[in-house]
C-alpha cells in the first residue's frame, strides 16, 4: 500500500500542480495549473451557495484568545492551535470560522424576520497539526474550506438541515460520488443543556429520514458543542483527483483537490493543451492560447522544437490533460484545431470558435464524461 501511495503522489507531482517546503512545513504551494483548479473549485461552491441563499462574509485571520475561551474552543483544541503574544495578550491563528461568524451575527441587534442567516466563508485557517500527521494534501497545516453556518430558530433547523443534505447530495452528483450518513450525537463533555440537545438531535434525525438516504447513529461522537450529522470520505478509484468529506462543509478542505482517482475531468472538464506541430505553427499556437485565455478556459502550449508531435501528444496524456489540441499548417490555415483526448480518441478538426463554445458548456455543466460528450 505504501508503494502504491508513493506512485500516485509521484503522478499527481509530475502535473506541476502543487509542492511542499520545509521552510513552511504542511502549507502547500499551489503553482498555476493547480491555482486553477482550487480557485475553480471554490467558483463551482460559490455558485451554488448564491442559488442556495448564502452570503459570503470575510472574517479576521487572528483572534484574541478571549474569543476562544468564550466559544470553549481554547478548553477543547488549544493544543492544535498556533498561539502568541502581543502587547502582553495571548491571540491565535483561527483554526475554524465558527466563532468569528458568531462575532458577525452578534455585532448588531437582530431581528427573528432576518433568520434563517446563512454565511459563507473560504478564509484560510490554520491547525498545529504535529509534523509526524502532515501527509500531503490530506492532512496539512494551512488551509481552505467551503465553510458555511447558519443562524436559524429552533423550528426551522429540519427545514434549514435538509436544505444542507441536498447541497451536499448536488455536489457529490456532479462528481461522481456516492456518499453515507452518520448522526452524531452528544460526547461526554459537552456545552449546554441536555434538552436542548435533545431537541437538536431530534430534528437532525427527523431531516434525515425525510432525506431518504440511508443513516447510522453514532453516539457520543457529536462535537462539544452540538450534534452533527457527518458524510464519511467516499471510496474513489482510478487515477487522477478527488474530493473528500468529513461532514462540516460539502467538501471540508479546498486543498484536498489531489486525492486518488481519475476525476480530472469532474473538477476542470475544459483543461487541454495546445500542441505546436511545427516551429512555424508556434505564433498560431500562443493565438489560440490566448483566445482560449480570454473565454476563461485553462489552457497550457507545447511548443518544444526537441519533441516530435507523437512525444507531446504522449506527454499531455501523461499530464492527465482532457484534450489534446494540435496545431499544424493544415490547422493554422484554417483557423481550426485537431481535437483528441487523453485517452487517445481522436475527435478530429474543429474550428477554434466550436472548440471554446463546446468547453464552455463542459465547463459550465461539470460533464462526467467530458472526453466522450465533446
Amino acid at each position: 500500500m505504501f508503494f502504491l501511495w508513493r506512485f500516485v503522489h509521484r503522478r499527481i507531482l509530475d502535473q506541476d500542480l502543487f509542492f511542499f517546503h520545509d521552510l513552511s512545513p504542511g502549507s502547500c504551494f499551489f503553482l498555476p495549473k493547480g491555482a486553477y483548479i482550487y480557485n475553480s473549485l471554490i467558483e463551482f461552491i460559490r455558485s451554488e451557495y448564491r442559488m442556495r441563499g448564502f452570503q459570503e462574509v470575510v472574517t479576521p485571520n487572528i483572534y484574541n484568545s478571549k474569543l476562544w475561551q468564550t466559544s470553549g474552543h481554547w478548553q477543547h483544541y488549544s493544543e492544535n492551535m498556533f498561539s502568541f503574544e502581543v502587547e502582553k495578550e495571548t491571540f491565535a491563528l483561527k483554526p475554524m470560522n465558527c466563532p468569528g461568524h458568531c462575532l458577525m451575527f452578534d455585532h448588531r441587534p437582530r431581528s427573528w424576520r432576518e433568520l434563517p442567516l446563512r454565511m459563507a466563508d473560504f478564509g484560510v485557517l490554520h491547525r498545529n497539526e504535529l509534523s509526524g500527521a502532515l501527509t500531503g494534501l490530506t492532512r496539512v497545516r494551512r488551509f481552505q474550506q467551503d465553510d458555511a453556518h447558519i443562524f436559524c430558530t429552533m423550528d426551522q433547523i429540519e427545514e434549514e438541515i435538509k436544505g444542507c443534505l441536498d447541497f451536499l447530495r448536488t455536489v457529490y452528483d456532479v462528481f461522481g460520488f456516492t456518499f453515507k450518513l452518520n448522526l452524531s450525537t452528544r460526547p461526554e463533555k459537552f456545552l449546554g443543556e441536555v434538552e436542548v440537545w435533545n431537541q437538536a438531535e431530534k430534528q437532525l434525525e427527523n431531516s434525515l429520514n425525510e432525506f431518504g438516504e440511508k443513516w447510522v447513529l453514532n453516539p457520543g461522537d457529536g462535537a462539544f458543542y452540538g450534534p452533527k450529522v457527518v458524510a464519511p470520505p467516499p471510496k474513489l478509484s482510478g487515477w487522477g483527483y478527488g474530493l473528500l468529506c468529513d461532514g462540516r462543509a460539502c467538501w471540508t478542505n479546498v486543498r484536498r483537490i489531489c486525492s486518488k482517482g481519475k476525476k480530472k475531468e469532474k473538477i476542470l472538464p475544459e483543461s487541454c493543451i495546445l500542441c505546436a506541430h511545427l516551429t512555424t505553427c508556434t505564433g498560431s499556437a500562443h493565438q489560440v492560447r490566448q483566445e482560449f485565455h480570454s473565454a476563461g478556459l485553462m489552457t497550457d502550449v507545447d511548443l518544444d522544437p526537441g519533441c516530435t508531435l507523437n512525444k507531446k501528444i504522449r506527454n499531455a496524456q501523461l499530464a492527465q490533460y482532457n484534450f489534446i489540441l494540435v496545431v499544424g499548417e493544415k490547422e493554422k490555415a484554417s483557423d481550426t484545431v485537431n481535437v483528441r483526448t487523453r485517452d487517445n480518441k481522436v475527435h478530429g478538426e474543429r474550428t477554434v470558435s466550436d472548440c471554446i463554445e463546446r468547453l464552455k458548456q463542459l465547463k459550465a455543466g461539470r460533464a462526467r464524461n467530458a472526453e466522450e460528450d465533446f
